[in-house]
């Protein structure tokens, strides 16, 4: 595929499944613009990364930071073409042990940035005649794991996003939802390392998934780019589980 002369924002994209989305989708020849609120981290990836490719430090739950950033890329890049909603934030507890800011801070980041980053690119894609909007859901937005209910709570409402998008603005926009299992990216690595045994919560993330192993962000980057490409031009409206198998097992003996 080839993403030349087209424009990609990704949120969250310095690190981890945002990484892996801004290397396959610069690797495709597409001019990518990642927004994070890591300068370090930004700025370094860009640098590696090289022409085509440039950091804008963005707070996604900030409207007027939001406006700026995609301002910013319009100046720069002239267009918008696909819009990775990836930025997103992971609080353990559940319902009663979670405050009520703890929630708000989860929403705003992995419910509200993606809202707002929608709301400021859809405009520009709707003057070029086209635009994909991919959201970065969870397999846990189907099956769910114990004390992340803010987490839940969010990768679910981004399927609904989702859906909302592609009906609202077809035929020219299309909106899809990735939904990974586990993924070994910084932010599990951090949550592992919090635990009293570190190494068995790896282990135990990696027996739930049938293929026996968690995926690395470069796999998720691969189908953001198919779907945000002419050859997944049919998609919309849908989210797409890439999660090893998560599951769809029984347990039992027959």
């Amino acid at each position: 595929m080839s993403f030349t002369d087209k424009a990609i924002i990704i949120t969250g994209g310095a690190k981890g499944i945002g990484e892996g989305c801004a290397r396959i989708f610069h690797r495709d020849n597409g001019n990518v613009a990642i927004f994070d609120v890591d300068e370090k981290a930004g700025t370094g990836l860009a640098r590696d990364l090289g022409d085509r490719c440039r950091f804008y430090r963005c707070d996604v739950s900030s409207e007027k930071q939001v406006q700026q950033a995609v301002s910013d890329v319009i100046k720069d890049y002239g267009r918008v073409d696909v819009l990775v909603n990836n930025a997103g934030i992971l609080k353990y507890s559940g319902v009663t042990d979670t405050s009520e800011e703890e929630w708000e801070h989860v929403m705003e980041v992995n419910v509200k940035g993606a809202f707002l980053c929608a709301k400021h690119t859809i405009p520009y894609m709707q003057k070029q005649g086209k635009g994909v909007v991919v959201n970065m859901s969870s397999v846990q937005a189907f099956v769910a794991q114990k004390n992340v209910a803010a987490y839940i709570a969010s990768k679910s409402a981004l399927i609904g996003l989702t859906r909302s998008i592609a009906v609202d603005y077809a035929p020219e926009i299309r909106s899809v939802a990735i939904c990974p299992g586990g993924v070994d990216t910084p932010m599990n690595r951090e949550a592992f390392s919090q635990s009293a045994d570190p190494d068995k919560v790896r282990q135990e993330t990696i027996d739930i998934h049938l293929v026996e192993r968690m995926a690395n962000q470069r796999e998720i980057g691969e189908l953001v780019a198919f779907v945000s490409g002419e050859k997944g031009a049919f998609i919309t409206g849908q989210p797409i589980r890439i999660d090893g198998g998560i599951g769809i097992k029984l347990s039992g003996s027959i």
